[in-house]
């Protein structure tokens, strides 16, 4: 039985234990009251604006010193400033965690964990919060800030970033103790300890490995560099070999990928059975999150982080690499290439096609579709020309603009939500090897190249052409992909094709691509207050400030827009590297998804569509274009709202068929508002009024 001096000894070192500061919402109540802004006290404190914000939000607690002085601090401004009610709120109430063994090596225990607030927002969303944990913990101390895990085999969602102090700060609000301080014991942790990991997202596909990100002092506590230079590419950047962190991956019999260990590597052993053996690293401080695809991320505070990175890993997929990287994994995730089928002969379950798949073996190009230094093109000697399916880069030429269009104020930008997204919605593309044609006849079905001459077509010349990214009248025979011709035809021309490369077996192979991503970016929207059922003005009104509201949610829509684009654009990734020459093979064409066809039918789609609505805008309103870039087009406007020129039905709502307001992909939102004045001025400099409209020295992403 415990001695009286014992009992003793376990209730002071409980009473040692009870919160020392009052609730986060009498912090905030009490620094108002003073009249102190957060960024002063901030400064007193010599921290960050937002460790202050993370102190009154419940996200975080100070240790000592920091914790001694801001407790001095709210004592006095309470006896200056009580509270008018007859009791303060209480403190949040914290789950008790179980008592278990000692697991932390070395004599000093861990510093006490930041304490978790009520959080009301599912656990995705949620603004991370930090709960109590054990400093005696052999499991990871976890406390959930919402609903439950889904899936009980990865209780602690699909990833964690690990700080220097060895907190791994998960999906909504968990953080674990991770007592790693080498990097195979952060791989065994993780996958023997951590609960990290992902569901996989179609039944014959993989679950998606756990990813660990490491802040600076994570990585430096792991004994990795602080920075990796040294290379005039990022992608090029990783580890020597003969790196100890390396040797010491080597030694414990893990593997890496041919990438090596660089800003994002994978770290893996060969399955045994039916287990998966696979951890993915990314080390922020060697730019693993890309600013133009993840903007702010890198500066934000752990727990943020891994909000951004849960979501999207929630919404899309686990970050795999970049955001390119991420959009194809998740094609394959989604339409995995094999199944279990079972063998007539045998008896026994082996690998075997996945109808509406690309299969596992990659397939050459018709020599149009491919790039010229494809060795399906240098072998051949193949001189019969390439399909040009790109997005629009065109300006109007200055002559062709009216006295009344230069006498309006306004040049307003229109920007098409995630037009390549809305292109690949029920797109049928081939899933065979191209055959080959002569004089066939065109059918708008049947997805392929066709080798036509649409040179005879004039068209006004207010508008681009819609069978050239450039805007420009077709000078002679080129390639087209099937969208192209089949508007030709819409518009009321013949086609007649010299010869085609065709694919029998076709499918809408993106629609769960498609799918998947219309949600995430819809949903994300609408937690950012920008709903569906918005008015127009509503609508604008609300992207206005969408961003502000929750920066975190911002770089979320940023990095879903960026997967979109990024994921197209592999489909056709060229070779990289100064030694490459061309005939060789790259390491992109061993994919069965490097398909240049099938990136041309979605940008094909995407540029009829821009031009079908420049098209009824004309017959609509009457308006001609000055430019369009991408899926942002250009418009005069007496006003600078896009409400000032939209067409509308005598009922108020928005004509079918022209550009319409609203947050789903292939809607419009504002991109930007300048003077007609500025337009003009860089139209006759031969400039892009759409690259610019946004302000500053905003260029828009043209897809790789």
């Amino acid at each position: 039985m415990a001695s009286e001096e014992e009992l003793f000894a376990s209730v002071d070192a409980l009473l040692e234990e009870e919160p020392q500061l009052p609730p986060p919402a009498e912090r905030a109540r009490l620094r108002e009251a003073a009249g102190i802004t957060q960024a002063r006290l901030a400064v007193a404190l010599k921290t960050s604006t937002q460790t202050v914000k993370n102190y009154e939000n419940g996200r975080s607690e100070p240790k000592s010193p920091r914790l001694e002085a801001y407790q001095r601090l709210l004592k006095g401004w309470a006896a200056k400033y009580p509270a008018h009610t007859s009791s303060a709120a209480p403190a949040p109430v914290v789950a008790p965690q179980p008592e278990v063994a000692e697991t932390f090596t070395g004599s000093a225990a861990p510093e006490q964990g930041e304490v978790a607030a009520p959080v009301q927002a599912p656990a995705a969303l949620a603004a991370p919060a930090r709960p109590a944990r054990s400093a005696t913990s052999r499991r990871p101390a976890a406390k959930k800030a919402a609903a439950p895990a889904v899936d009980p085999r990865f209780p602690h969602g699909p990833l964690a970033v690990l700080d220097g102090d060895g907190s791994a700060y998960g999906v909504g609000g968990v953080v674990l103790d991770c007592p790693a301080t080498t990097v195979p014991e952060l791989v065994e942790w993780t996958l023997r300890e951590s609960g990290l990991g992902a569901a996989k997202l179609n039944r014959y596909g993989k679950d998606s490995d756990p990813l660990i990100v490491l802040t600076a002092a994570a990585a430096v506590k792991l004994g990795l560099p602080e920075r990796l230079e040294g290379h005039e590419q990022r992608r090029s950047l990783r580890l020597p070999e003969d790196h100890r962190v390396v040797k010491q991956v080597t030694k414990a019999k893990w593997q890496l990928t041919q990438r090596g260990f660089g800003p994002w590597a994978r770290i893996y052993r060969k399955s045994q059975g039916r287990g998966r053996q696979c951890v993915q690293l990314a080390v922020l401080s060697w730019d693993a999150l890309d600013e133009r695809s993840w903007p702010g991320v890198s500066e934000m505070e752990p727990a943020d982080i891994a909000r951004v990175l849960g979501v999207c890993a929630m919404r899309v997929i686990t970050p795999r690499g970049s955001t390119a990287v991420s959009g194809l994994e998740l094609i394959t995730a989604l339409r995995p290439p094999t199944k279990a089928v079972r063998d007539e002969e045998t008896g026994n379950w082996v690998s075997g096609y996945n109808a509406g798949s690309l299969g596992v073996e990659p397939m050459d190009p018709a020599p149009p579709e491919a790039t010229p230094e494809h060795p399906v093109v240098v072998n051949s000697g193949w001189k019969g020309g390439f399909l040009n399916e790109e997005a629009y880069q065109w300006v109007r030429s200055v002559e062709t603009l009216s006295d009344e269009e230069c006498t309006l104020p306004f040049a307003v930008g229109l920007d098409l939500n995630t037009a390549f997204l809305a292109a690949a919605a029920r797109l049928v593309v081939g899933l065979s090897a191209p055959d080959h044609f002569h004089a066939p006849k065109f059918n708008p079905k049947i997805p392929g190249s066709w080798l036509a001459d649409l040179s005879h077509i004039e068209l006004d010349p207010r508008l681009p052409s819609p069978f050239t990214p450039d805007g420009s009248r077709p000078t002679g025979p080129a390639w087209y992909q099937t969208h192209t011709l089949a508007y030709a035809q819409e518009l009321g021309y013949d086609v007649h094709p010299i010869e085609a490369y065709l694919r029998r077996e076709t499918g809408a192979y993106l629609d769960p691509w498609h799918d998947r991503l219309k949600n995430a970016y819809v949903d994300t929207l609408a937690d950012m207050g920008v709903t569906k059922d918005l008015t127009d003005v509503e609508f604008l009104a609300a992207m206005e400030q969408h961003k502000q509201n929750d920066p975190a949610l911002a770089a979320v829509l940023a990095a879903i827009k960026a997967t979109v684009k990024g994921g197209v654009g592999k489909l056709r990734e060229r070779p990289q590297g100064k030694s490459y020459k061309e005939g060789e093979t790259w390491p992109a064409l061993a994919r069965p998804t490097w398909r240049p066809d099938i990136r041309a039918a979605v940008i094909s789609k995407a540029r009829v569509n821009m031009h079908r609505k420049l098209n009824n805008m004309v017959k609509m309103t009457g308006l001609y274009p000055l430019a369009v870039l991408s899926d942002c087009v250009v418009y005069p406007s007496p006003g600078e709202s896009p409400l000032d020129f939209l067409p509308y039905a005598a009922s108020g709502k928005p004509q079918p068929g022209a550009f319409r307001l609203g947050p789903t992909p292939g809607l419009a939102k504002l991109e930007g508002v300048q003077s007609m004045l500025w337009a003009v001025d860089l139209m006759e400099k031969g400039l892009n009024p759409a690259r610019h409209i946004k302000g500053g020295d905003a260029v828009l992403d043209e897809g790789e």
